[in-house]
Parts: C-alpha cells; structure tokens; sequence
C-alpha cells in the first residue's frame, strides 16, 4: 500500500520551569493510505503535539514529516489543501448558524462557490444536520457540535484527515454516531489519523500506535496486538470484595490484576491452571462466587501490560 504520513524521529521540546521536556522523544510513523490509525494513550501522552506537527500547526525540535508526499516544513501550504484537521477544541462560530460555519469554512478552504452548495447539501446529510441548518452552533448538543466540526474538516474534500481526540467529553450515543461516521469518511477513500485516550476506540482502528511519555510503544493491529501478549484473562467476581483482593494479591499464577467495576480483571500465564486455584482460595474464604470465566485480551490490558514493562526497573 501506498504510504501517504511518515514521521522520522520526531523530537518536540517545551521549556517548562527553565528547563526543556520532551512531549515527543524520538517518534517513527508510518501510515498506508486509506487507513483509519489510531494514535492511543493518556492524556500528556504527546497525542495532540504530533497531530500538531503533522498538520503544519507546530514545529517539531528535530526530526522529519512528510504528509501527503510534502514535506512539513518546507511545504505546509501543499499540506494544507489536502488536509483536514480537527483539533481538540475545534474553532465553530459560536453565533454562526450550522449552515453559516459550513459556508465560512468553504470559504477559507477555497471551495469554488459553485460547489459549495452541492458540498454542504452533501454534508448536512452525512452528518445526520438537515433539520438543524439555522440553529446557531453554541445551541448544539455536544455531540452535534463535534459532528458540525468533522463536517467542516472535510468541506474541501480532503485526501487526509486528522482528529485529535473526536469522541471526548460526548456521550456514549454520541461517540457511537461519530465512528459511524468515520467509517463511512474511510469508505470515500480519506486517510483518517485518529488520537483517542480510549482503548476501546482503538479497536475500531485498522492499525494503533500506542504512544506513553512521547514514545511510541508498539504498533499493529489490534487484533495482532491482543494475539501477542504472553497471558490470558481471567473474568471473576465474588463476595466479600475483601476475598476477592486477598485471593488475586496471593493466587500463584496470578500476573497482575486491576477491579473493572465489581469484578477483577486477572492477568495469568495459563488461565486454565489458575482459575482452579482461584475457586479453591475463594472457597477457603468462604467467598461466594458468581463470575470465574476466561475473558478475551482487551487493549487495556496490552497498553498496561507495555506500560508496566516499560515503567520496570532494568
């Protein structure tokens, strides 16, 4: 496949109390066209600084980007017509109408004013906002507001888009409606670049990166990635909780564990050998059981796995 965003040691540094610290420490991307990659870790992960430099909005300490073909410092203007770019808090007018913002954004974005009412005619539609074309955009639910911004990203007809953290602070509804979305941006033949503190999000990408500190820790597929780790979960859920803690803290097999909810989430090398062992140090505490099952790998649990690997003393 055709590669359309490369990165090559990618170095950004903030001075911060006099000193310099690295939001990106040495950073290597590559994405196919036609892709939807996600970018994924926490926040202060160095998310927004990358999408910051890849679309031209920022200038990296060290290092190289080439977007499109172009190259980010040398040629940001060739960038900027093939790009859209949807930051955290992306610009809307707040006084502006849904109809009024689309209009603006086809005008700084040099949509010919022939085809502008096809275009916006063509996004109200895919972003679900026919009805609301006179509601000013500071009345829009959450939800709406992020679907009017994706919707003004791709007003030019971009070749790639980049969103940094689309689906933050909407609702669950909302954030379902705006991957459909992308799915249907990925079908059209738009490279979608996506940052996400979600793990769950992430497996919606056909590749992640997950990045931690500004590096980034592994890269793949989803799937590829739950294959790989060296351990399998185990699902339980007892009373007392108190039990529960003492037998996953003592349990021979027992990797590491993390509560979701009102159960555990139990890392084991081999779940087959250690659920056993799990019932019977329960039983000794006279714990009743109502969940003890093998559970698929989650995101979640790679990117803690690498994180704690890489946290560990040499």
């Amino acid at each position: 496949m055709e590669e359309i965003i490369r990165a090559q040691q990618l170095i950004k540094r903030y001075v911060k109390n006099k000193q310099a610290e690295p939001a990106l420490a040495g950073i290597d991307l590559s994405v196919d066209a036609g892709q939807l990659y996600g970018i994924v870790g926490p926040d202060g992960a160095g998310k927004t600084t990358l999408l910051r430099i890849l679309a031209t909005a920022m200038e990296p300490t060290s290092g190289s980007a080439q977007v499109a073909g172009y190259d980010v410092h040398k040629q940001p203007e060739a960038i900027r017509t093939r790009l859209g770019y949807m930051p955290q808090a992306f610009s809307l007018y707040p006084d502006l109408s849904v109809l009024e913002n689309l209009r603006f954004f086809a005008d700084i974005n040099g949509v010919p004013p022939k085809q502008q009412k096809t275009r916006i005619d063509e996004l109200l539609e895919f972003a679900r906002l026919t009805e609301f074309t006179s509601r000013r955009s500071e009345n829009l639910s959450g939800g709406m507001r992020k679907k009017l911004a994706l919707a003004c990203s791709l007003i030019h007809n971009p070749q790639i888009l980049l969103l940094d953290e689309p689906t933050t602070g909407v609702d669950p509804v909302s954030r379902r409606e705006l991957w459909q979305l992308l799915s249907k941006v990925i079908q059209q033949g738009v490279t979608v670049l996506v940052s996400t503190p979600y793990m769950d999000e992430a497996e919606r990408c056909n590749t992640i990166s997950m990045i931690y500190k500004g590096s980034i820790l592994i890269t793949g597929a989803p799937t590829a990635l739950e294959m790989q780790m060296p351990f399998g979960i185990i699902e339980v859920k007892a009373r007392p909780r108190r039990a529960l803690r003492k037998m996953a803290d003592e349990t021979e097999g027992v990797v590491r564990w993390r509560a979701v909810g009102d159960r555990l989430r139990i890392s084991a090398v081999n779940p087959g050998k250690t659920m056993p062992q799990i019932k019977t140090a329960l039983a000794k505490e006279g714990a009743e059981i109502s969940i003890l099952r093998e559970a698929r790998v989650e995101m979640e649990d790679v990117f803690i796995h690498l994180v704690e690997k890489q946290e560990a003393p040499a």
